[in-house]
């Protein structure tokens, strides 16, 4: 496995509507092996192929339970609001709030291209709502009620109280 450079706000390849996953092929589950380590390494609890420079419909999770694979996932249902502080890997050091569905239903196909329906609430349910963008081109920070602001300096002063 890899570690694959994450791409940054402003690169156009993330601006794009991303292709179906038609089959699983050895080359694209590298690819999701590769995501699930950069995610890690990056310490994120989601990725999307395109912020890696792979326009498939393809998204990583593992909010603490273990890591979920989705491939062509979408929305089902949603209901519910929360509002809360999000942040993105392809906008490092930086957060806003934004206005999330408290609970989603996605289905999709698991790495073995087999139907799976993840049901998720509060932080998984903004995991979900927030990769699912990436899939169609959309950065939560058009969503972003409000300023975004530098989580580097809210680390920085929490560090100096400990």
């Amino acid at each position: 496995m890899a570690l694959r450079k994450i791409r940054e706000q402003g690169d156009e390849i993330l601006t794009k509507k991303c292709r179906e996953v038609k089959e699983m092929t050895p080359r694209l589950r590298e690819l999701v092996a590769d995501m699930l380590d950069t995610m890690y390494e990056a310490e994120g609890v989601g990725l999307a192929a395109p912020q890696v420079g792979v326009l498939k419909r393809i998204v990583v999770i593992d909010i603490g339970e273990g890591p979920i694979v989705l491939v062509n996932p979408r929305i089902t249902h949603q209901d519910g609001e929360q509002e809360g502080n999000e942040g993105c890997l392809s906008v490092p050091g930086k957060a806003g709030v934004v206005v999330r569905p408290n609970h989603v239903i996605v289905e999709a196909f698991n790495e073995e291209m087999k139907p799976v329906t993840v049901e998720g609430e509060e932080l998984l349910a903004r995991a979900l709502c927030h990769e699912l963008d990436h899939l169609e081109g959309v950065m939560y920070t058009s969503k972003v009620k409000g300023d975004l602001f530098d989580t580097r300096i809210e680390e920085e002063e929490s560090e100096e109280e400990a």
